[in-house]
């Protein structure tokens, strides 16, 4: 029998949703140290919220996510609401010693997200544990990826190309929403599509950006919005050259305009012994390349072996597992991390340097593409 430990989630929409299924279902595959127990669900309308917490299997609903932060039967907070909410959700939860899980992007702002870091590392030194939310370091094939680098495979990294393209916005009679107002997301594709492969581009090569060259583009800048029309205050897409301090080189496109492409994010990484390459669309695939044994050309992985990360835990050899996993692995992994009294990873520090990119993408493309470091520095 492990220990339960009760979970509070602020949120109820997409991220909601699939984090619930991570929750319910985590201790089932995973020999995990604490098992979930589903307390408590926030949301702003009490009558959604309540049919979320019956649908998701949520003990309570909550309209004040202060009340549910107060909780006594609330070890953890799952902060799946919009970017605006994060810094002050999250400061609230670890100052009541509640651990964290916080969807990416961290924060809107380098400052909260700074703030948010300062305040993490002060809780851990009580105990308290926090992590981000960047799911796609938990795909099988990108965390295989990232061992087959850490061993050599590849040899030394000279080049990485990371795209995250959608098309969901290509209407332009699409309507308004809050992904699409900085002042709730902070930006747009930057945020949303790009923070995942920054942070998918550092994950597998163990290697930080250190500078980018960037341009962004607004394709549409009102959207209907009830009866009338609003302005979008965010971008549309987002691309930046971008230099690693182990000296590769990298390009980044983040898009929401890609017409047939639905989530298509992808990662390529070419080293001076070999190649790796995936996409999410395939997500259970690997493409490699290795110079030595005289191959010549890409061969594919399926990446459902059970030595392979994560997989071992579902299905036999060639059954496929899908999105969803990659949360429940977060759950396996972070719940791990707190039973162990460890660090988790990402940590909320490693969103900040996620946030810091982010902001130098934008400073560069202001300044019309000027070479911008991380941090602001030149």
């Amino acid at each position: 029998m492990t220990k339960e430990i009760g979970v509070g989630m602020v949120g109820h929409a997409f991220m909601g949703a699939v984090h619930s299924h991570a929750w319910r279902s985590v201790h089932r595959f995973f020999d995990v140290p604490l098992t979930p127990r589903l307390a408590a669900i926030g949301g702003r309308d009490k009558a959604r919220t309540e049919d979320a917490a019956a649908k998701y299997g949520w003990a309570a609903a909550e309209t004040d996510w202060r009340a549910l932060v107060e909780r006594d039967d609330v070890d953890l907070v799952d902060i799946c609401t919009p970017g605006d909410t994060h810094a002050e959700i999250a400061l609230a939860a670890l100052a009541a010693g509640k651990h964290v899980l916080c969807e990416k992007p961290l924060a809107n702002t380098v400052a909260e997200a700074e703030a948010m870091t300062a305040a993490a590392e002060e809780a851990a030194r009580r105990g308290v544990r926090s992590m981000v939310a960047f799911n796609y370091r938990r795909v099988p094939a990108v965390a295989l990826a990232r061992r087959l680098v850490a061993e050599g495979r590849v040899g030394e990294v000279r080049h990485v190309r990371a795209v995250y393209l959608q098309d969901w916005l290509s209407d332009p009679a699409a309507p308004m929403t809050w992904r699409l107002r900085r002042e709730q997301a902070g930006s747009g594709a930057l945020g949303d599509l790009g923070a995942h492969i920054v942070d998918a581009a550092q994950f597998v090569t163990g290697s930080e950006v250190t500078g980018v060259s960037a341009v962004t583009e607004t394709f549409v800048r009102e959207r209907p919005d009830g009866d009338g029309r609003a302005p979008v205050t965010v971008d549309d897409a987002a691309i930046f050259l971008a230099r690693f301090s182990s000296g590769a080189l990298g390009t980044f496109e983040a898009t929401r305009y890609a017409l047939g492409r639905k989530n298509a994010m992808r990662l390529e990484v070419n080293g001076d012994r070999g190649s790796l390459a995936f996409d999410f669309e395939s997500m259970n695939e690997l493409s490699v390349y290795f110079e030595e044994g005289g191959t010549s050309g890409f061969r594919r992985i399926l990446v459902t072996e059970a030595d392979h990360p994560y997989v071992g835990a579902w299905w036999p050899p060639g059954h496929l597992i899908g999105y969803e996993h990659t949360f429940t692995h977060e759950a396996a992994d972070f719940l791990t991390a707190i039973g162990g009294g460890a660090d988790p990873e990402p940590g909320f520090a490693d969103g900040l340097r996620v946030q810091r990119v982010l902001a130098a993408v934008e400073e560069s493309a202001a300044n019309r593409s000027e070479w911008t470091g991380i941090g602001g520095t030149a």
